[in-house]
């Protein structure tokens, strides 16, 4: 908890619709790791945070979800995402979609201004370091939304860099895309297998042993590839390994 604050911080998850579909165990992470820091975590009624609807051009239907997530987290000191894109699209796009509206454009500055990616809360804002050990080789992908939009690279390797046991290497081209790219993969196909073909050379040539992101979509995509061409590395979500989850089932591994 920051120096100087005399109760506990109110944090808002948000915990995003693929977490919420295909990975709840990365929400759980997510709030053990906010309440192991001191946090009052609570998790509101929510719905999609419109990204999908953005991308597409939809700024109506965007506008509309931006409008319940706005009120549905204003009440909290800080609101915080396991998702790079999730949280990229309310502190860079939720202002957007709102300017020169009296009545919601202040209202959405005032939530982009408290929202932040986990790992850059916990490490920027916090500055609290992870309780968890992982004994294993691990290899990072900047997911594009969160490198691009929010400038996350340092924070997830500072927490990583004290997990007793771990140890990071750097794959090739860490920073480039993973094909997923929300629609872009299901209206590109062709495209998008190319450049997950190549991340996924990238990974296997790296020797780790464990690949992880702070997106679950990337996460998804790279895991699925992977699976396809026969690899044995197992794909988590940063906030498993830092919560000290990680030796529950890896992303597309049977829960039984």
């Amino acid at each position: 908890m920051p120096a100087g604050d005399k109760k506990p911080i109110r944090v808002g998850l948000f915990a995003t619709c693929l977490v919420d579909l295909m990975r709840p165990r990365v929400g759980f992470a997510a709030a053990k790791l906010l309440e192991d820091a001191g946090c009052i975590v609570e998790v509101p009624a929510q719905t999609c945070c419109g990204q999908p609807a953005f991308n597409s051009g939809d700024r109506k239907t965007s506008r509309e979800l931006a409008a319940q997530a706005i009120a549905a987290f204003e009440a909290y000191d800080y609101v915080v995402l396991p998702s790079g894109s999730c949280a990229g699209q309310v502190i860079v796009h939720y202002p957007e979609l709102f300017e020169g509206d009296a009545a919601w454009s202040p209202r959405a500055k005032r939530l982009a201004a408290k929202t932040y990616e986990l790992t850059v809360f916990l490490s920027d804002i916090l500055k609290t370091a992870p309780r968890a050990r992982f004994n294993g080789v691990v290899t990072y992908h900047d997911s594009c939304s969160g490198l691009r939009e929010l400038g996350i690279m340092a924070q997830p390797r500072k927490l990583l860099g004290q997990v007793e046991g771990l140890s990071l290497v750097e794959m090739k081209d860490p920073d480039v895309c993973c094909g997923f790219g929300g629609t872009f993969c299901v209206k590109y196909p062709e495209v998008s297998n190319k450049i997950v073909e190549k991340k996924t050379a990238n990974i296997a040539a790296s020797g780790a042993t464990t690949l992880l992101a702070g997106d679950l979509g990337c996460l998804m995509n790279m895991a699925g590839k992977l699976s396809r061409e026969g690899a044995t590395v197992k794909v988590r979500h940063i906030a498993e390994v830092l919560a000290g989850m990680g030796d529950e089932p890896a992303i597309g591994e049977s829960e039984l």
